[in-house]
């Protein structure tokens, strides 16, 4: 499967364009680990950019991403991929015993929040963000409150990252995209 087929599919099945973007992001965060590790930067993006495909047709966690795993074989996606999303639901039964499947758990989360942040700053842009605006607004609960911190440190942590430098990676990473997140904001 190429990029633009594991986009079109997505486009096919999610109509939000905040999830859209959130895959995007997810994406573009496995794009950098997969260059910080000297893997398969394809591989892992469309890792990435599929991972939330199914959320829309499948909105619970008994569903997500189980049932779309089905898709995603009928589709012709590679097993590999297919285990690699599995794994970044802790229901799924899929252990997350690699580097690919760790980065996935530790950039899915994370990139809501920095989203987040990145929307209430005067510029609303990524490209003044820096990981301690994002540290500031972790201490306020209320703050995306739907997001799970706790998951957030743990997933860096197993990835072996400190959750700030993490944070900054996956920002780094985000700005490379920023037109198509609506993230470049008035930052000349």
């Amino acid at each position: 499967m190429t990029r633009d087929e594991a986009l079109s599919l997505v486009r096919e099945f999610v109509k939000n364009e905040g999830l859209v973007r959130h895959m995007l992001s997810v994406e573009a965060a496995m794009r950098f680990y997969a260059e910080k590790y000297g893997e398969d930067i394809e591989l892992w993006g469309q890792i990435g950019l599929l991972h939330d495909f199914d959320w829309e047709i499948h909105p619970t966690l008994e569903e997500h991403p189980l049932a779309g795993s089905a898709i995603l074989r009928e589709r012709g996606v590679s097993e590999e991929i297919i285990q690699d999303i599995l794994s970044h639901a802790d229901h799924s039964g899929v252990p997350r015993d690699t580097v690919r499947r760790k980065s996935l758990s530790a950039c899915d989360e994370v990139t809501g929040l920095i989203t987040a942040v990145a929307l209430v700053r005067p510029s609303r842009s990524l490209f003044d963000l820096e990981a301690g605006s994002v540290k500031k607004k972790w201490k306020d609960k209320a703050f995306a409150a739907g997001t799970d911190r706790a998951e957030m440190e743990h997933a860096a942590h197993e990835l072996g990252v400190d959750i700030w430098e993490h944070v900054g990676n996956v920002i780094l990473a985000m700005r490379k995209i920023a037109p198509e997140l609506g993230l470049v904001g008035n930052v000349q």
